[in-house]
């Protein structure tokens, strides 16, 4: 099902209701089981496939999510565009808890996370100075402001290992350094997703103020579940605000991204790592 619109659910965030005609779809991949099976049908006039990215129930652990998987699998069902959900601590005082940032930069603060579906004989580097697809990102802003949400455009998101939060020191420092939110999740599947010729962009849902501000406490699991539950409503509004306006025609570079990537001399790469690529590849091989 080619043109389909995939949504990934952070935490707090584990499934949307209202989706008619829904079926679930347990999708198998070569680097193993994504995080959950994926809820598919129609929502607001366009097919979607949902994907709670920790699980339903919360159950995997950011440095435990299938990356691979969950996006390897979007592309199986022929998913062209990602709208990613996230909470997010804020590090600056103008993003305030409830507040909705449409993020254009990532920062990788992991350690070890595999986030290229590339190796194993088969070498590419795709383009990532503009990690986020322009025009998605604009009608998720569109979609906030016409659901009279708090919408700020554009700020990097500093992606933390997790998952213990940050200590106050590194608050800090990220704040010095000029980030604007920070979370534990988004910047490997923005990675997967540009190999993968999928649009992709972030919905950053601040819960808090991370450790840094003295006016406020220090993060919690309880503080970031309350801010999620309260701003799920929000979240759907801009969901089903932008599907409308998604284009059935992807005029930006997400598309080719790998047009120019692919290093590796054709007749030396292996057969094994050429199948088990082949949905991704496949057209330029």
């Amino acid at each position: 099902m080619s043109g389909l619109i995939g949504v990934i659910g952070g935490s707090g965030l584990y499934e949307i209701e209202g989706i008619q005609g829904l079926r679930f779809e347990k999708i198998d991949t070569p680097f193993g089981c994504p995080s959950d099976e994926y809820a598919i049908g129609t929502f607001s006039g366009k097919d979607v496939a949902f994907l709670p990215r920790h699980g339903r129930g919360h159950v995997i652990l950011p440095g435990e999510i299938n990356f691979r998987a969950n996006i390897y699998g979007f592309k199986k069902l022929g998913v062209e565009w990602i709208i990613s959900l996230s909470a997010v601590g804020s590090l600056k005082e103008e993003l305030k808890p409830m507040d909705m940032v449409i993020v254009d930069q990532f920062l990788d603060r992991t350690k070890g996370r595999i986030n290229t579906f590339f190796g194993d004989g088969i070498a590419a580097h795709v383009g990532f100075a503009d990690p986020i697809c322009k025009e998605l990102a604009s009608v998720l802003y569109e979609a906030a402001k016409e659901a009279d949400v708090t919408v700020h455009r554009g700020g990097t998101y500093v992606n933390i290992e997790g998952p213990a939060f940050s200590t106050r020191a590194e608050s800090n420092v990220y704040r010095k350094l000029g980030m604007d939110v920070l979370g534990m999740t988004n910047v490997v599947e923005a990675k997967l997703a540009r190999e993968a010729e999928i649009c992709y962009a972030t919905v950053a849902m601040v819960t808090d103020y991370d450790c840094w501000h003295e006016g406020h406490d220090s993060v919690s699991v309880d503080m970031v579940l309350a801010a999620l539950l309260s701003n799920a409503e929000n979240a759907k509004k801009i969901i089903k605000n932008s599907l409308p306006k998604i284009s059935k025609e992807r005029k930006c570079s997400c598309k080719d991204a790998l047009s120019t990537a692919l290093i590796t001399a054709r007749d030396k790469m292996p057969d094994v790592t050429k199948k088990k690529l082949d949905i991704i590849i496949g057209k330029y091989i």
